[in-house]
């Protein structure tokens, strides 16, 4: 919507002028609060940290500038938006820069880097390959059949996973959430049985770079409808499967939402903590809000609230749980921690263009390098003016020990963590790119907090979505008729800890209000795509993999993948 459409929707509804506190400013926060403000809403935003954006947010690196110069910039972990993003994107089309919109700041990555430990089976897979006709799929089969090769899979372990894939497509929603739901990644691809190459690619491989996931705990439905999405992506026509910023996250994007929201008329309070919600039984009667000059009582007609749920379980009391007794199950849900490392480069190494997966990483580590994908960002201008490239990793498994320190990273200290991580990437490459002497200086997330040896405390973790959560998940509207909730453990489509799942949940709860002052909920909600939409009509997968119309039979089994695959 352009400005001009937010304010003609905005006239509609104001004579309303109901208000809302969103407690919480990260992307659930923000996408809530521009939804209502567009509908004639008065918003105040809350947030705890003295900067908004949330586990998107860019995090300056202290001390860093030299003379004049900005700060480097440090991050929580890198962003990453996959073609099947519909719901941030749409917003994002709505947030004005001086040379059109954020989603303007989009570019594709054009190359994603799977890489074995000692350099070995390096494979470049090309992203947003664009097929007009199912007889253009067969040279990507026939690559990813050759990738998976190169990477050490026999080919019965291809076949077995592509046989299980078009299972899970021709599986109906009944049996998805009544038996995927409730059946582990592992199990279900029967991980146990099959080959070393296939648990570490396939199995802990894929699960582990899939926001923290753990392939014995993450539920089949999940990760398997979100690896299709990955893989519609590569198959559907115009399809982008990675796309990225051109700068700094909150340069590109969270600055300009910022001043977007404010110039619509929300009110953004930083350093403003949630410390408490008071309830009648009925209605929220107000939150407490502890600030720099102490706590303050927020009234309004509406909250949203748009915290983590590590954030919202301590403000659950007895009289919110007896409203609402979805929430007790809060405390079942799991997070996870999955943060950044940043290195600053002398020379920089573009390794490819787009991400790069470690995959024998104990850590579980992915990278991605920034400075080609930043064409506008003169890093001379940043730090001392030395740095010319940056590595950004993100660390997604912090249980598992590392070779060199014999560890689990939260039990690393600062140093160790450094050598442990340069040391696993520069393990998986073979062309002498990654030298320890090419390091300027380096960066790790602030929410890792030390001293260790006992265990580093991580103040933002992250949900992993385990077997039969889903049940354990509160939707968007509460049956606390003015209580919504905006954050990415709501139940929605996407059905991820993701930015995209934060910005739904907002919608969703945005919707709810709507409801709840008899409006329409014209916040739009899209859904995944299903198999029938990812090719042309004549040839479409239902072709390959029937639906299951009974949950307690298993889905019909693809007779053709591994023709399909093998096709010359």
């Amino acid at each position: 919507m352009c400005e001009s459409g937010a304010k003609r929707v905005a006239h509609t509804y104001d004579h309303l002028m109901k208000t809302v506190a969103v407690l919480g400013g990260g992307v659930a926060g923000l996408s809530a609060a521009h939804e209502l403000v567009e509908r004639g809403f008065a918003v105040t935003v809350y947030e705890g940290r003295d900067s908004f954006g949330g586990k998107a947010r860019s995090i300056p690196v202290p001390g860093s500038a030299v003379g004049n110069r900005n700060d480097l910039p440090g991050e929580h972990g890198f962003r990453f938006f996959p073609g099947f993003y519909r719901h941030l994107p749409d917003t994002m089309a709505r947030i004005p820069t001086h040379s059109g919109t954020v989603a303007d700041n989009l570019v594709a990555a054009t190359h994603i880097l799977m890489a074995q430990d000692h350099g070995r089976n390096e494979v470049i897979a090309p992203a947003g390959v664009m097929p007009r006709s199912i007889d253009d799929i067969r040279p990507i089969a026939r690559f990813l059949w050759q990738s998976g090769r190169e990477l050490g899979l026999a080919g019965a372990d291809i076949a077995h996973f592509a046989n299980k894939m078009f299972g899970l497509l021709g599986s109906c929603e009944e049996r998805r959430f009544q038996q995927l739901e409730n059946t582990s990644w592992w199990e279900f691809f029967d991980a146990e049985s099959r080959s070393p190459a296939f648990r570490r690619t396939l199995g802990d491989g894929l699960t582990r770079m899939l926001v923290a996931a753990r392939a014995r705990e993450v539920s089949a439905r999940t990760g398997g409808q979100i690896l299709c999405q990955l893989l519609f992506d590569v198959i559907r026509v115009g399809g982008k499967l990675d796309r990225v910023l051109n700068g700094p996250t909150s340069e590109a994007w969270i600055h300009p939402w910022e001043s977007h929201l404010q110039s619509l008329g929300v009110i953004l309070r930083n350093n403003c903590r949630v410390a408490g919600l008071s309830c009648d039984g009925r209605r929220i009667t107000g939150a407490a809000v502890a600030t720099s000059t102490g706590t303050e009582v927020v009234s309004a007609d509406f909250y949203v609230a748009a915290l983590p749920v590590e954030q919202l379980r301590p403000l659950v009391s007895r009289e919110l749980s007896e409203a609402e007794p979805r929430l007790r199950a809060l405390s079942r849900l799991t997070v996870r921690w999955m943060n950044g490392v940043m290195f600053y480069l002398d020379h920089d190494v573009p390794l490819e263009r787009g991400h790069a997966i470690f995959i024998d990483s104990e850590w579980a580590l992915t990278a991605i390098s920034q400075a080609q994908f930043w064409p506008t960002v003169n890093l001379e201008e940043r730090g001392d003016g030395r740095v010319q490239g940056i590595l950004s990793i993100v660390v997604s498994e912090w249980d598992r020990p590392g070779r060199r320190t014999g560890k689990v990273a939260m039990a690393c200290s600062r140093d160790e963590i450094r050598q442990e991580v340069w040391g696993q990437i520069a393990d998986h490459m073979d062309d002498a790119s990654l030298v320890e002497s090419n390091v300027l200086s380096w960066f790790l997330d602030p929410s890792i907090e030390f001293p260790n040896p006992t265990a580093a405390c991580n103040l933002e973790p992250l949900l992993v979505n385990t077997v039969g959560s889903w049940a354990d998940r509160p939707d968007a509207v509460t049956q606390i008729e003015n209580f919504f909730i905006a954050s990415d453990f709501v139940r929605t489509h996407t059905d991820l800890a993701t930015m995209e799942g934060a910005n739904e949940a907002a919608r969703r709860a945005v919707n709810g209000i709507l409801v709840a002052i008899g409006a329409e909920p014209d916040c739009k909600i899209w859904r995944l795509s299903p198999n029938r939409h990812c090719l042309p009509p004549s040839r479409r997968l239902t072709n390959y993999a029937g639906s299951c119309t009974d949950h307690r039979k298993p889905p019909l089994k693809c007779p053709t993948p591994v023709s399909l695959w093998r096709a010359q």
